[in-house]
């Protein structure tokens, strides 16, 4: 079973910046599609951006577009989340997954294997 780890979160202001990482073992960030999600306290998990194994990205355009990117380093076999412009809306957990190539990047059931998760806090 591949293992993630999230690392990079922490408290800060608003309008701060954020670079979470996943590592994961290579063949994963190689092949896999990479997702970020992340859940707010009595919310449900959303979406926030997905990376595929040749690199194409997709962010959810409604709540990050413009603010956060996410990348990868197939050689440090770690998947980025850059966060920008963060938002007191933008607290919550944030978990990498690793979800079956050609499967919807921005639905929780696609990923088979999901990480621990990093807390964002974000105060205003």
């Amino acid at each position: 079973q591949a293992q993630l780890h999230e690392s990079g979160g922490g408290l800060v202001q608003a309008g701060d910046s954020l670079r979470l990482s996943c590592t994961a073992p290579p063949r994963t960030v190689m092949w896999y599609t990479m997702g970020w999600f992340r859940q707010a306290p009595g919310k449900e998990r959303e979406f926030v951006a997905a990376i595929s194994r040749i690199g194409t990205s997709t962010t959810n355009s409604e709540t990050v577009k413009g603010r956060f990117t996410i990348s990868k380093d197939n050689a440090k076999s770690t998947v980025y989340l850059q966060m920008n412009s963060l938002k007191p809306e933008d607290t919550a957990v944030y978990y990498c997954a690793a979800a079956q190539p050609g499967s919807p990047a921005s639905l929780p059931t696609s990923y088979s294997t999901w990480g621990q998760g990093t807390q964002v806090t974000v105060s205003s």
